[in-house]
């Protein structure tokens, strides 16, 4: 009895699939395809490239960030201040901060978090939609 006891503990804690993971990464992939695309297109007409190096550099940070966070958790250490870990996405650390939520099940459940977080994500894509597709007119216009 003590052996299957101890088998049953054994495989929880081995790491499960990310559930629905085609999806998940179709949701991704379609999530950065504009932002992407803005990046790319302003850096092609003369604008700064700095945006293709922040993205992929604020990800990483804000995936380790839940990453620490993650380990801190259970280990009942200090935890990374939920306002830390929303000014990463905010910076352009979205993408990392989906992906990391997949990766370490960390964050996903907490409602008034992924609230926050989704609007992170809208905010983004509703920015690029207006460089991308209104020319930066209606930003521009409603909020300067």
């Amino acid at each position: 009895m003590n052996q299957r006891f101890k088998a049953d503990a054994s495989s929880r804690s081995a790491k499960a699939p990310v559930r629905f993971f085609k999806f998940k990464m179709v949701v991704l992939l379609l999530l950065c395809a504009l932002p992407a695309y803005g990046v790319v297109s302003i850096g092609l007409r003369g604008g700064s490239w700095l945006a293709v190096a922040i993205y992929p550099l604020m990800s990483l940070i804000t995936f380790a960030l839940y990453g620490y966070d993650k380990k801190q958790a259970r280990s009942q250490g200090q935890r990374t201040p939920e306002k830390v870990l929303h000014a990463a996405e905010l910076l352009g650390g979205w993408p990392g901060a989906l992906v990391a939520q997949q990766e370490f099940r960390h964050k996903t459940r907490k409602f008034s978090y992924q609230v926050v977080f989704w609007l992170v994500v809208l905010l983004h894509e509703l920015f690029w939609m207006d460089r991308v597709l209104l020319g930066g007119n209606f930003l521009t216009r409603h909020f300067y």
